[in-house]
This record gives structure tokens, sequence and C-alpha cells, in this order.
């Protein structure tokens, strides 16, 4: 087969979706000696990639902003793929070319907010993902998204049938596993993280239900915790009450705002953290959390959406919107080394079955029957 890869949707600043196409790209071209791809990219990200593997092209798309990515994505794209002769498009980020481009079309949705917490998103940005998510349902020939969470959504709500829905689960990369101290101390220094902390990852916004962590965090302060509390993320639609909170429930010296965080530093932040607290209300997948897993760091998460499928029994889970159990669980975490020494261990060996070469094997599987279809 010869397979198209748009990964023109990353972003300058990596973080969720842009995380899951930078390393499914990354290990397609490691496991998949078959077929040929071509690989459509904004940035630098897949540069060194032709020279390592052969019938692998990367070809450089010139889209400076969001809406000129979508335009070319409508107009130009097509184009491409049919003076390519491509066999399968896979469009990894929720939007796929509409109008008919000779090929198979396979597109991966993260998750379904847009629908289920619709006020999360700007009104144009929702009404816009809303109707291409649909639109671009109809005309795929394949699926794919991260969770069975997210399969019994898109059946549920875009009425897909369900052999249309594949679940190809995301992982933790390779760099995420414990670190030395060295490199522990490193990245303490490089964020003024001088004494414990808890750890929280995830853009400022509020469907990671940080106002609830922020409640639970000043109950403990207030119980006689020690702790400082991080919070990695880039600023996201509403974000501006999560400092002002903090700061209203006298936590102004005790949390850490250290915003977009590059991706190499958060091995260490994650080993070093005592604690990573993950309260979200919704996730398609839950990545932050396996990543934390991996490297050894026990973990407090939501109960709901995707969450439980990614944690297993690696992990405390809490119903996202009771801020007294929240604080219980980290109280406790905190206080039994036997639990924290037993959950470190769960966690290791359950990011151990997640990888980018299982999830890009099953995921030219999908190719494989997009094609075939």
């Amino acid at each position: 087969m010869r397979i198209a890869f748009d990964a023109t949707a990353i972003p300058r600043l990596m973080a969720g979706a842009a995380v899951y196409t930078y390393e499914l790209a990354r290990a397609l071209a490691a496991v998949d000696a078959e077929n040929e791809y071509v690989i459509f990219a904004r940035g630098d990200h897949f540069d060194d990639l032709p020279s390592t593997r052969p019938g692998l092209r990367v070809l450089k798309v010139r889209a400076a902003s969001r809406p000129l990515r979508l335009l070319w994505e409508q107009t130009v794209l097509p184009l491409h793929l049919r003076g390519l002769r491509i066999d399968a498009l896979h469009s990894p980020h929720h939007t796929t070319p509409l109008v008919p481009s000779g090929c198979r079309r396979v597109v991966t949705f993260h998750d379904l907010t847009f629908f289920l917490l619709p006020r999360r998103y700007p009104l144009a940005r929702r009404l816009y993902f809303q109707t291409m998510t649909r639109l671009s349902a109809r005309v795929s020939d394949a699926v794919i998204v991260p969770s069975e969470t997210v399969r019994q959504d898109a059946v549920r709500i875009l009425r897909l049938a369900p052999q249309r829905v594949y679940v190809t689960p995301e992982a933790a990369g390779p760099a995420f596993h414990p670190r030395d101290d060295g490199a522990v101390d490193a990245v303490r220094r490089r964020y003024g993280l001088e004494g414990p902390f808890l750890l929280s990852v995830g853009s400022l916004e509020p469907g990671k239900n940080r106002e609830r962590l922020l409640q639970a965090f000043a109950r403990l302060r207030a119980r006689g915790l020690g702790h400082t509390l991080a919070v990695v993320g880039q600023r996201a639609w509403r974000y501006e009450g999560e400092a002002p909170l903090a700061r209203r429930l006298g936590l102004a010296d005790s949390v850490r705002f250290l915003g977009h965080v590059p991706q190499a530093d958060l091995p260490a932040l994650y080993s070093a953290a005592d604690l990573f607290v993950f309260p979200s209300l919704y996730e398609g997948f839950g990545l932050p959390a396996l990543e934390a897993l991996a490297c050894g760091t026990p973990v407090v998460a939501s109960n709901v959406s995707a969450v439980p499928e990614v944690v297993g029994d690696a992990a405390l889970q809490v119903p996202p919107f009771d801020v007294e159990a929240l604080a219980d669980a980290i109280e406790r975490l905190l206080r039994d080394d036997g639990l924290r020494a037993e959950l470190r261990e769960r966690g290791l060996e359950r990011a151990a079955l997640f990888s980018w070469e299982k999830t890009a094997a099953q995921t030219v599987e999908v190719y494989r029957r997009a094609v075939g279809a």
C-alpha cells in the first residue's frame, strides 16, 4: 500500500493529540517496512525519517495558521493524494478531506467532548468541529479511537456502524521511565521545585477539573500537608479562573503554575513528584496518567470515561466531583509507604502493556481493512 499520513495539525507546542500524531508516525516508520509512506508535515518533526526508512517521503506544507491548514486539507491535499496515487489517507486529528480523492480515508477521533462537554470550547470552534466530525465520520472508510469509551460514544453519537470503529490505544513514549537522581535534581532546579510536590499535567481549562483539585489541596494544606502542587500545561480557553482560585483559597505560595513544559522535561518531573493527580472530568484516553505510571509515580485519578481503561488497578480512583474523596485519596497515598510502593510496581507493569509499536501494528491493520473494503 501507499499510505499518506497528514501530520500538519501538530502545533508549535505539542500536547495531547499532537503527541499521538508524532509518536504514531515515527512508530509506523519503524515497524512497517512493507508499505510506502508519505508524511505531510509543517515543522521539522520528521525530517530525519527519510534517511532511516526507504520508501518514506516527507512533504512540507506551507500553512502558517490553523485556518490556512484547514483550507489546505480540504482543497490542496486531495490533489496531492490523486497525484501520488495514494491507497489510504490517515487523518489523525478529527477532520479529513470531504471531497473524493481517489483513496480510502481513515480518521482518528481522540474524543467527542465537542458533543459531550460543549462548554469546554468557544462557540465557533465547537460548531466547526461538531460539523466536521460528523462529516468526516460519514465519508471515512474507517474510524480509529483510543479507547472503548470513545468507541461507544462514536457509535452512539455519530451513529457509526460498530465494525467501522477500531480501538488502537495510545502509549507512553520510550522516554517515559523512572529517572535517576541527577535528572530529577536538574529538573527540580530548572523549575524551582525544592521540596516535596504533587504534580498535575494537562491544559489549563475547566475539563481538567483543577477547581476541585485546588479545593482538595486547600483542605490538605489545612490538615498540615507540606507539599507544593506543581501544575504543568499551556493556557486553553477559560483558563483564567485557576490562578485566582488558588489565591482565594490561600494557596498562592504553595501552587506553582509552570506553563507549557517541553516533552523532554516531563519524565524527570513525573519521577520527581511524590504523587500524580488526574481528576479529569472526561478523557478519551488519559495519556498523562499512563506517562506517570511509566515513570513509577503513584497516581490518583478520576473513575470516569476512559481513565479506568488506562490505569486499571494501578491507581487509586475517585469520583471527580467529590472533593473530600479526592483529598482523602491523596492523603492516604502520601501516608501509606507500602501502598505507594505497591502502586509503583503495578504502574510500571501496567504501562508496559502499552507501546507505540503495538499501536502502529494495529493501525496498519486498520489501513489494510480500509483498503480491502
